[in-house]
């Protein structure tokens, strides 16, 4: 956790720079309560949402692929696995876009990937987990297709274009949430693959005085995606990607 990091290095700097100890506690608490406040975050997430490509006419072909990134799981108030909040708006959007796509044309093959391993350590990845809330929402089990082994979301796109390479389609479409859809886009363009964006949802703080950890949730995931576009970049000068 990004957020849980600089209050690491914050504490370091405390207790190694005696003389600055009053300075240094200031500005860590300055910093924390513009996180938390939104004064901060919100800026952070806006630089981490502008621009998300989003597809105002999807293209149905003859075979489509909808695409879903996992974006995590969690467990609820009786101790059950379930997705996290990103994610049921996300499979919300999939079930949707699948059912236009049925019923675009009779004869439409509409393929449902679910990619997300397990990076957490839970019970299950997330593909397994949000598959049976796909099948609620009416997306036929012969047309879902789980990618069980990413753990990030370049991951996601390496293990996709390897279901693909085996797959005949001529419409793909991409869908995940605002924050991330720049850097999946530019991981899956890494792996010779241009989905059509449908972005599912953006995320929103609640700027005042009253610090809010929704506001420091939203501040660590968009250092995160900020972070993780520009390691793309380095990797790729360096021709590590």
């Amino acid at each position: 956790m990004i957020v849980f990091t600089l209050f690491a290095l914050f504490f370091a700097l405390f207790l190694l720079w005696r003389r600055a100890r009053i300075a240094v506690a200031v500005s860590a608490a300055a910093v924390f309560w513009l996180l938390a406040a939104g004064w901060l975050a919100n800026p952070l997430l806006d630089w981490a949402q502008r621009g998300a490509q989003n597809t105002p006419h999807v293209r149905f072909g003859h075979d489509t692929v909808i695409v879903v990134l996992g974006t995590g799981t969690e467990h609820n108030d009786e101790g059950v696995l379930v997705p996290k909040p990103d994610a049921l708006i996300r499979i919300a959007k999939t079930a949707a876009l699948y059912d236009a796509c049925k019923r675009s044309a009779p004869s439409a093959q509409c393929t449902v990937i679910v990619s997300g391993g397990n990076p957490q350590r839970h019970e299950t990845s997330e593909a397994d987990n949000y598959a049976p809330y796909l099948l609620r929402l009416q997306v036929a089990p012969s047309d879902l297709l789980l990618e069980r082994t990413s753990l990030n979301t370049y991951q996601n796109a390496e293990q996709v274009a390897r279901i693909l390479r085996a797959k005949h389609y001529d419409s793909l479409i991409l869908v995940t949430s605002a924050y991330q859809m720049q850097r999946a886009m530019l991981d899956f363009d890494r792996f010779g693959l241009a989905p059509q964006p449908v972005v599912s949802n953006a995320r929103k703080n609640r700027t005042g005085v009253i610090p809010r950890l929704a506001n420091l949730v939203n501040a660590n995931i968009a250092l995160h995606e900020v972070i993780g576009r520009a390691q793309f970049h380095v990797y790729r000068a360096f021709g590590w990607f």
